[in-house]
């Protein structure tokens, strides 16, 4: 390796842990089950308030970009950061020898044929939701993201063989879930809705056709309605131009039936869930489930599978299931947990038969 390519790499390393690394959220410490320690508040009390008044009055903007009036400070992750890599014992590695590469195999036929909706679990957080005659993708990513970082679940498919998306929704910014070279990928007139702040990514791939949401803004053709929703994270895709110059968000997607789907997208655990599930029937909540580990460093940012399945209480959805997870390892717990460890919590609550246990490159078929 010449020096400028170590030099290269060194850099691409740094700004990967300052961006990727620090996504995540709350969660056990052991072998499966969630550890019951203290309760530790990662999130900034509503005390009363509303969501939509915190929206209204546009709390979440400031000068620079954005910030997180539902969360906590990000301020000396760079130390964080070093401290968790460096200087921290990783309890799960004993885990690590059961990971398994399992290629991405899709019966795209048969989400094509199916004459009502489906939701197809494709890999990390990319999910594709079929609305009869039209696709929604959601942060697609095809690939591996970065050199250093493992992929347990690659393709067994060109993109090009993916179900044209009509529509692209991106949740935020940080780089598992906006990629550019995935983007890259799709038709450039598909309709891409994203949070504020990303115009110059996608101007820089050719996407125009776009709708740029606020928090609770929705985009509404009819038949469809995909409304952006508050959650409490952040993003970053840069350390030079710093966090938060962009928006973040969950999604809500009421289909032409009427069913509708819950997309949380990165979040901590926040205690505006029961604000949502007042406001909004869902029918599944899909949720981000995986980076989790260990809570010291993650639970500002991701939720653990016990605080994923008190969300789905207070959202009151019919079903759920989890994506973000068996990918990527980007947290200490080993990619295959996340399943186990939610099928333990919901156990507990007497909810295992709520959740669609879909894996990589399964699809649920909804009735029309």
């Amino acid at each position: 390796m010449t020096r400028r390519q170590f030099i290269k790499k060194l850099l691409i390393t740094s700004l990967h842990s300052l961006s990727i690394v620090s996504l995540m959220p709350n969660s056990s410490s052991s072998a499966v089950s969630a550890d019951s320690g203290p309760e530790i508040l990662h999130y900034k009390p509503l005390n009363g308030r509303s969501l939509r008044e915190i929206a209204r009055a546009k709390e979440h903007h400031n000068s620079g970009g954005f910030v997180n009036p539902i969360g906590l400070g990000r301020d000396g992750r760079l130390w964080e950061v070093m401290k968790w890599k460096l200087f921290s014992e990783n309890k799960f590695k004993p885990f690590f020898a059961d990971e398994q590469v399992t290629p991405v195999t899709i019966d795209w036929n048969s989400v094509r044929e199916h004459s009502g909706s489906s939701v197809t679990f494709l890999k990390h957080a990319s999910v594709m939701i079929k609305d009869v005659d039209r696709n929604i993708l959601v942060d697609p990513i095809f690939s591996e993201i970065f050199w250093f970082i493992k992929d347990f679940t690659p393709l067994n498919f060109e993109p090009r063989e993916i179900p044209r998306p009509q529509h692209v929704l991106i949740t935020h910014g940080h780089y598992d879930h906006l990629d550019k070279k995935s983007l890259a990928s799709l038709n450039k007139n598909s309709h891409v809705l994203s949070p504020l702040g990303y115009d110059d990514i996608f101007e820089d791939l050719s996407m125009k056709n776009r709708t740029r949401l606020d928090w609770f803004d929705s985009f509404n053709d009819g038949r469809l309605n995909i409304t952006l929703l508050p959650c409490n994270h952040w993003t970053m895709r840069s350390p030079i131009t710093g966090p938060n110059r962009s928006l973040w968000g969950s999604y809500l997607i009421r289909l032409a039936s009427g069913y509708t789907i819950y997309v949380s997208g990165d979040t901590a655990y926040f205690d505006g869930f029961e604000q949502l599930g007042r406001e909004y029937k869902i029918d599944l909540a899909v949720f981000n489930v995986g980076a989790y580990e260990p809570r010291w460093f993650m639970a500002p940012s991701h939720m653990n599978p016990r605080e994923t399945v008190q969300a789905f209480k207070q959202l009151k959805a019919g079903k759920m299931m989890i994506v973000h997870w068996g990918t990527f390892r980007l947290g200490n717990e080993p990619v295959h947990f996340p399943p186990m460890q939610i099928k333990e919590e919901l156990k507990k609550e007497g909810l295992l038969d709520k959740l669609i246990d879909l894996k990589h490159g399964e699809t649920l078929f909804i009735d029309s």
